[in-house]
């Protein structure tokens, strides 16, 4: 099983970013072909209550490494990682892991 995690910055616009990703992004992101299970969550805070260093967290699972680099490579996936800078005005950081 892989994942992809995008690890959101905290935006400009809180307001501006939670309309657009409800209503445009994550459309779009379901439409990525061959996703085994989509997690979107809103980081609240932190273990010692310090600022949260990310505002949200996507986690997307494939079955494989072949069906991530088909899915991702995909218009739609293609798309969808298009959108991000869109809306992302606090930046994004996407990393790639195999789950144990």
């Amino acid at each position: 099983m892989m994942k992809i995690t995008v690890l959101y910055g905290h935006p400009t616009h809180p307001g501006a970013f939670e309309d657009y990703y409800a209503n445009t992004h994550l459309p779009l992101a379901a439409k990525i072909p061959d996703v085994a299970r989509f997690e979107a969550s809103r980081v609240v805070g932190t273990p010692d209550g310090s600022e949260p260093p990310y505002y949200r967290i996507a986690e997307l699972w494939f079955e494989s490494q072949e069906t991530l680099e088909g899915a991702m490579g995909s218009p739609e996936g293609q798309e969808t990682v298009a959108d991000i800078p869109t809306f992302a005005t606090g930046g994004a950081t996407v990393v790639i892991s195999a789950v144990d």
